[in-house]
């Protein structure tokens, strides 16, 4: 390649001088014997050129190799800056399906690259290095080395593409942006606090402190934190990227069911920023193939790709190339080898943004973390709080004062004028809504409803549902599918999915389309309410928390039980951002039978049950089934489990329904009182209900049944009612479930007994196994017998 700048005439010289305004320090024309590009000069030859396309593309070239840009998509970025002035210029063919060194790019069009103002987004990066710096120096505690090494990222994000209003963090149509890689937190405080977003400064003082906005890992506002701007829970690696995806699933899905000919309300990006711990996770991997299978190609991830994790160098443990995942995944992929350049990154994200091509968008950026502590830089020990006693000659080196929280007023005044040119578009956009508003009430409303949580009341839910026939003893899970279809008509924002199993989970919402990039021979589109997700329970539980951080839908998820544990992490984050979301597990127990222990769960209720937050309910027949999933529509401040049975459990006919309704929204009741002086009573749930009945029939009219679908539940009524359920004078206490009897006993007492499954199942046919592991009334009544001769009279 030449290093050439053949320029024909004064028209391209002033062709290249306003493309490279800002980035210049000189220019000479009228023949140009000097180009300065970016940090590089070149000496043109006096040639002739036959077109100015001719040499503009020649400039770019030679500009591309004295910068030692190797990349074809990069090298395409030089073009297209200093074509930018050239009117009507179109890129060469050979741009397409360009290869770089470590990755397959993506196809690009045409590109619109407006001009940056570096020097200012350059001086936010340093400051925002600075914040960080003093924030984690002062805390003692933290991670340096995301927050400096991805400044220029995040300086390009939030001060320039990002389509936000700060003075309206919860703006239907803005841009989300998730911080997968959660140790970097000063990174997104920084930059929330700099683009204007209510996080004052003296919270980045409080960094790590209690009752701060600025807690160790960002944290979705709920009864604990309320930081503006954080869209996403994260610091698990893997999780927020994939959270991402659940959230650009959501956006397809809102653009889907809501925009008009007439009127687009929805239309924006999800972003998201990980490094190379969020890439080994496997979550993620379950997660970029679900995006990429169903063309999610509003999602735009950064790759923060420093080649550093916590104890080693990234190559002591990944040899993959990243790059050819994603693009075997079905992604496009571009990879910039100088991650801190602005207007490379600018570029990468506007062609991003602008290619709706059916495939989401990862942006390798190759970054030194640690930048700008030389000491620690580029070093694992930059990872964490190495560098902090760097600091003070860091900060000096960057040019900042002594004044620690340093930000200049020029940053300030920069990201005020950018906040205005954000209002207008919020404006325009607002303007568009209310149009859209007036032309669809029917829409609106319904749109109203999920952004504000409107659901339906449990009562509305549960009046929605049909009462079953008492005659017919038919599995939970077979009830469930009656209740989740009419909970579907009453509740039109109510969507479900499963890992491949929904003819077992029975979760399936009929006439309801399913969710998913249309392909030939498919039924598949994004206003489809049924999703499926493949077998990958893990990133189900991600995407469906996704779909709860980004609003609108009420989402539900099943898979059998015992695989619950395989969805654990995202159920456990869910439950501490009081997210709305439904998992739906079926066959729960050592009735599941003759597929033996491996899919015989006896310890997973128990598991689900110790999480804080988290309302687990095994209901014993098909209102109480009912019960509990107008309870989950209801509760909107945390997750909801339904534990469903596989093989048929008597209903309870002698109870009315409306009874074990309302019995059940209180996670426990009286279902079978005594009608004698009271002897003692028997706790039971799920399938084990219909036993304890029948063993209290057997010893006599002074014994009650209590039905407790949910623990958690019951825990939250009145001590008055929960007294009269369970009298504390009573200690002749007993209970029953096919698990593990641990929990029970802080029912029963010391003085009671449980009747329960302290191992691994076997494989034989569900009765069988029932039988032979204690679960029958027979042997109830057997223990309870046995047990009571040991208790002194209440």
């Amino acid at each position: 390649r030449s290093f050439c700048v053949i320029l024909c005439d004064l028209h391209l010289t002033r062709v290249v001088e306003k493309s490279c305004r800002g980035r210049c320090s000189s220019f000479v024309t009228g023949g140009a014997q000097e180009v300065r590009f970016r940090s590089v000069s070149v000496t043109p030859h006096p040639l002739p050129c036959r077109s100015m396309k001719t040499a503009v593309f020649c400039a770019s070239v030679a500009c591309a190799s004295a910068l030692r840009i190797t990349s074809p998509v990069e090298q395409l970025a030089v073009l297209e800056e200093l074509m930018g002035a050239s009117e009507g210029f179109v890129a060469p063919a050979q741009r397409h399906n360009a290869v770089s060194r470590s990755s397959r790019a993506a196809r690009v069009g045409k590109s619109s690259v407006a001009m940056l103002d570096t020097s200012a987004l350059s001086r936010a990066a340093d400051e925002s290095r600075g914040l960080a710096m003093d924030s984690i120096a002062a805390a003692k505690s933290g991670h340096l080395g995301l927050p400096l090494g991805a400044a220029e990222i995040g300086a390009v994000l939030y001060g320039d593409v990002l389509q936000q209003n700060p003075e309206d963090p919860q703006w239907l149509n803005r841009d989300r942006f998730v911080l997968s890689a959660g140790h970097g937190s000063m990174f997104l405080y920084s930059w929330l606090h700099l683009a204007g977003y209510d996080l004052p400064k003296d919270e980045l003082k409080r960094f790590r402190q209690h009752h701060s906005m600025t807690p160790g890992h960002p944290e979705f506002p709920s009864s604990e934190h309320n930081t503006p701007g954080i869209e996403s829970t994260t610091g698990p690696l893997g999780q927020g990227v994939s959270n991402a995806v659940g959230m650009a699933a959501a956006a397809k899905m809102a653009a889907a069911r809501f925009n008009t000919p007439e009127h687009k309300i929805i239309d924006h990006h999800i972003f998201a920023l990980c490094g190379d711990g969020c890439m080994q996770e496997g979550v993620f991997a379950e997660a970029a193939a679900f995006a990429g299978h169903e063309g999610l190609d509003n999602l735009i991830v950064m790759y923060d790709s420093n080649a550093v994790t916590l104890d080693k160098m990234a190559d002591w443990t990944m040899s993959e190339e990243t790059a050819d995942r994603l693009t075997a995944l079905g992604w496009d992929v571009v990879t910039l080898e100088d991650g801190h350049d602005l207007q490379a990154i600018k570029a990468a994200v506007d062609n991003a943004k602008a290619n709706k091509n059916g495939k989401p968008k990862m942006i390798v950026c190759k970054t030194e973390i640690g930048r700008g502590i030389p000491e620690v830089a580029g070093k694992t020990a930059a990872h964490g709080e190495g560098g902090v006693k760097y600091v003070d000659e860091a900060r000096k080196a960057l040019g900042l004062p002594e004044e620690k929280w340093y930000v200049s007023p020029e940053t300030y005044d920069f990201f005020g004028k950018h906040r205005e040119e954000q209002k207008k578009k919020y404006e325009e956009w607002q303007n568009t809504f209310a149009a859209w508003k007036s032309a669809n009430p029917e829409l609106a409303r319904t749109l109203n409803a999920g952004v504000s949580k409107e659901w339906g009341t449990e009562e509305q839910v549960l009046a929605a549902i049909p009462e079953f026939d008492a005659s017919k003893n038919i599995a939970t899970r077979i009830a469930g599918e009656t209740v989740i279809n009419a909970v579907a008509k009453a509740v039109p924002l109510y969507v479900s999915g499963s890992a491949d199993l929904h003819g077992s989970n029975k979760n399936y919402i009929k006439d309801a389309g399913n969710y998913g990039k249309p392909f030939p021979g498919g039924d598949k589109s994004y206003a489809g309410r049924n999703l499926y997700f493949g077998i990958r329970e893990h990133a189900m539980g991600s995407i469906m928390n996704g779909f709860a951080y980004y609003g609108i839908f009420r989402i539900s998820g099943a898979t059998f039980l015992v695989f619950a544990d395989y969805m654990r992490a995202p159920v456990r984050v869910a439950s501490l951002s009081e997210l709305p979301v439904s998992y739906i597990w079926t066959h729960d127990s050592i009735g599941v039978g003759e597929d033996g222990p491996t899919h015989q769960p006896v310890e997973v209720v128990s598991s689900m049950r110790v999480m804080p937050k988290l309302d687990v309910y095994r209901p014993c027949d098909p209102e109480e089934t009912a019960a509990a999933y107008a309870a989950s529509i209801g509760r909107i401040d945390g997750p909801t489990a339904l534990i469903l049975t596989r093989q048929n459990v008597r209903t309870i006919s002698e109870v009315p329904a409306s009874v074990k309704r309302e019995g059940s929204l209180k996670g426990g009741y009286v279902i079978r009182q005594e009608k004698a002086a009271l002897e003692g009573i028997i706790m039971a749930t799920g399938s084990e209900v219909q036993h304890a009945i029948a063993a209290a029939e057997k010893l006599g009219d002074g014994w009650r049944v209590v039905s407790m679908p949910c623990l958690e539940r019951f825990d939250r009524q009145s001590q008055a009612y929960k007294d009269s359920v369970l009298p504390p004078s009573m200690r002749n206490r007993f209970a029953i479930e096919a698990g593990v009897t641990g929990l029970w006993y802080k029912y029963v007492g010391m003085d009671g007994y449980v009747v329960g499954v302290d191992r691994f199942g076997f494989s034989a046919p569900g009765d069988i196994v029932m039988k032979e592991l204690g679960m029958t009334a027979d042997n109830l009544v057997e223990k309870i017998q046995a047990h009571s001769k040991t208790l002194t009279p209440a």
